[in-house]
């Protein structure tokens, strides 16, 4: 665990894959202040770490993570409502967004290395869209998804106005936005969002699975393959043809390409050291 971090949130190195677990559960791994705060900076700590080379995201208990802690949030409105009344209330209210859940979002997205979400459980608001920044969801068949943002009169964060129609398409997103409701893991699958449902007994074993496979992978490969992705879908294709030129330059000048191609030249497994 990082020295210092409130028990909300469990972190765990061992053999290049960080673990971060949100810890919870009596509250479903609802976000309040602090475990928002230790989130971003455990994810901050396995994207600076060299020895970090993939990161397993998953909840505590039932849930993955139901988003915003309400009560925490009931109480800093009638704070601000108090001391300020009226729109600065809100607006001071969720600063959280800014402050919080945009940077943890940013950094499972720009993470240069694989995130895999293991949804084990609810994953609403937030929570949702913390798995949805993910590269990969293991999804156990018991998850349910929602996007929970009107039932509470607030507009969309955590990027899910851009990840979920990437996923289901603008048309379905609007729905899902506009009248949210449950999907469960198999819709979930059919939609694109899970790239696999398992039985919830075998949830941490298959997603841990995963992501030891991808952290013994060529780590630069990845977070060149999640670099051009992200910006593909937001550029042109000659554009993309530019920054895929210069990314397949880095990685093709990198010790793992060496060692890979050598390792096919030989008939053998290659082996990757990240670098």
């Amino acid at each position: 665990m990082l020295s210092g971090m409130p028990d909300t949130v469990r972190y765990e190195v061992t053999e290049s894959l960080a673990a971060i677990t949100l810890n919870r559960p009596d509250a479903m791994n609802a976000l309040d202040v602090r475990t928002k705060e230790a989130l971003r900076d455990a994810l901050h700590r396995a994207a600076d770490d060299p020895g970090v080379r993939a990161v397993l995201l998953t909840g505590a208990g039932r849930a993955f993570c139901v988003g915003q802690d309400l009560k925490e949030h009931t109480a800093h409105l009638a704070e601000r409502s108090a001391g300020e009344g009226g729109e600065a209330a809100g607006d001071g209210a969720l600063s959280t967004v800014a402050e919080h859940y945009n940077p943890i979002t940013r950094a499972i997205a720009a993470m240069p290395k694989p995130v895999v979400a293991a949804v084990n459980g609810a994953a609403a608001g937030a929570g949702m869209g913390f798995a949805l920044a993910a590269d990969y969801r293991v999804v156990s068949e018991r998850a349910k998804f929602t996007t929970a943002f009107a039932g509470v009169a607030l507009s969309t964060d955590s990027g899910l106005a851009w990840t979920l129609p990437r996923f289901v398409g603008p048309g379905r997103a609007a729905d899902l936005l506009l009248f949210p409701r449950t999907i469960d893991a198999r819709e979930a699958e059919r939609l694109g969002i899970a790239q696999r449902v398992v039985p919830a007994e075998e949830l941490a074993e298959t997603a841990a699975g995963v992501a030891r496979a991808l952290a013994a992978g060529p780590t630069l490969a990845y977070a060149s393959i999640k670099r051009a992705l992200a910006f593909a879908a937001s550029h042109t294709l000659e554009e993309t043809l530019e920054l895929e030129a210069g990314l397949q330059l880095r990685a093709g000048a990198s010790e793992d390409h060496r060692a890979a191609v050598a390792a096919f030249v030989a008939k053998q497994a290659p082996v990757f050291r990240g670098r």
